[in-house]
């Protein structure tokens, strides 16, 4: 008889002593079971969460929307291109994407600096052109202001296509630039396809160390916010600059960050 039937469970509803912890993380926890398999509903999440992640990392992005965005920095804009003459190559050959191409170096070779700027900002697709765009605008909308409110100087802001971290130090090694930002493209994960890398070196040059660079990582409004990262890379450039290092010899002590963008 039907009332002799084991009560059937909703796996959606079945409660577990990881069920809590899901509204910290988006990590794959405490999915449920529709027998020994998943529920339907997160293979399909699954699933669309891996597309995402693929398509992030072949997708091209808008120099021209990112251009726009930027505009009112007030700060000289140049587009540059690494040597991958396209998406495809870029993925297949790594080192392509570390150095200019020639018509990239020759403009910033041209550019006539009144002096050597105490920081280079390059924007990157890298692995996400999806982050550069989403992040990187309210990234540099808080901290190019307190840069210049600190008394930093500026070399034009880069926006580089088909890039690898490297390419900064190239860039900022041409303009005689102590530092060098790069805000890049993260290789995308399963739950963050739009998430932003900043990578900061002292004495930036071709064939530098990754061990010599500070990364701040997960940029993104489900990460780390934009304010909290300009909070850490303010810290980390004023230590960089004083201490004339930067890398795993230069450790993140910023605090608490409740005057994160008060001159200082």
């Amino acid at each position: 008889m039907k009332d002799d039937l084991p009560e059937l469970q909703d796996p959606e509803k079945t409660l577990t002593p990881w069920q809590g912890l899901r509204r910290f993380t988006d990590a794959r926890i405490a999915l449920g079971r529709a027998g020994t398999s998943l529920p339907t509903r997160e293979l399909l999440k699954f699933n669309a969460a891996h597309a995402a992640a693929r398509d992030a990392v072949h997708a091209q992005g808008n120099v021209q929307d990112l251009k726009t965005e930027l505009a009112d920095l007030d700060l000289p804009i140049l587009e540059v291109r690494s040597r991958a003459a396209h998406r495809s190559e870029y993925l297949r050959r790594p080192e392509l994407g570390r150095s200019l191409n020639p018509e990239a170096r020759a403009r910033l070779e041209a550019l006539n600096l009144p002096g050597a700027p105490d920081l280079l900002i390059m924007v990157s697709d890298g692995l996400s052109a999806l982050a550069a765009q989403q992040n990187a605008g309210a990234v540099l909308h808080l901290l190019i202001p307190a840069l210049r409110a600190r008394g930093y100087t500026l070399a034009p802001l880069l926006l580089a296509t088909q890039a690898r971290v490297a390419l900064a130090d190239e860039a900022a090694e041409l303009l005689g630039a102590r530092l060098a930002l790069h805000l890049i493209g993260e290789r995308p994960g399963l739950s963050s396809p739009d998430s932003l890398g900043a990578y900061l070196t002292y004495a930036p040059r071709v064939g530098t160390l990754d061990s010599m660079r500070n990364c701040l990582s997960n940029i993104r409004p489900a990460g780390l916010s934009a304010a909290w990262a300009v909070h850490k890379l303010l810290y980390l450039v004023g230590e960089a600059q004083r201490r004339q290092l930067s890398g795993v010899e230069l450790k993140d002590d910023s605090g608490d960050g409740k005057s994160a963008l008060s001159p200082g």
